[in-house]
């Protein structure tokens, strides 16, 4: 049975225009310049993106993350615990697609590559310019795990706080640092009227990156 309510939810896209033209050669600079925008138009959460994985037996996941940097402007880097879902995922199967959708500007970047580990010195300075609150919260909560209760969470909380007392900042958790996504396919969408969006894909061919149009 149709849902007629949500069948005739319908918002027409006519903003902005996109062609092969106006990009730039590269698809992380491209990314960056998008970025810059998102961030110049004040929308909300313009750093959040949905990181999608597959684990070894072929189940996909997606949760959405917050993008940290750009690294080298070759990749995407985020930070999670090692032991999570995704974590895991990624370390059988590192491999990952990210999504970012900026509503505000009508827009949406695909990103699909392979990942690996971030440097360690890279984690440890990114995890003691957070705030002591999240430093704990990152030692205290074993992400993805089944728990009993909040008040078993917060009790742990109090625990890392008793435990690192006199230090601050903390030191990086063995279990949690970042993950960079080095991109081999980066597609960008502008809606635009009648659904006749504009697709700009960029696949990675050696040191370069070719450039096609997709149809909507």
């Amino acid at each position: 049975m149709i849902d007629q309510h949500l069948a005739n939810l319908r918002q027409t896209y006519s903003q902005r225009t996109l062609s092969e033209n106006e990009v730039q050669a590269d698809a992380v600079l491209q990314f960056r310049q998008w970025l810059d925008e998102a961030l110049s138009a004040h929308l909300d959460e313009p750093t959040a993106m949905t990181v999608s994985t597959v684990n070894a037996q072929g189940q996909p996941s997606a949760r959405v993350v917050l993008l940290k940097g750009l690294p080298d402007d070759a990749g995407f880097l985020f930070y999670t615990n090692y032991d999570s879902r995704k974590g895991q995922d990624l370390t059988e199967r590192p491999l990952a697609a990210l999504t970012f959708f900026w509503p505000g500007l009508e827009r949406q970047v695909r990103v699909e590559g392979t990942v690996e580990k971030a440097p360690e010195a890279l984690s440890d300075a990114y995890f003691q310019s957070r705030p002591r609150s999240s430093q704990v919260g990152a030692w205290a909560s074993p992400q993805s795990q089944v728990i009993g209760s909040r008040e078993e969470l917060e009790t742990q909380e109090r625990e890392i706080e008793q435990r690192f007392a006199n230090q601050n900042p903390l030191p990086r958790p063995p279990h949690w640092g970042g993950f960079i996504v080095r991109p081999q396919r980066v597609e960008f969408w502008q809606g635009r009227p009648s659904r006749l969006h504009d697709r700009i894909v960029y696949e990675r061919a050696g040191q370069g990156w070719t450039r096609s149009r997709l149809a909507p």
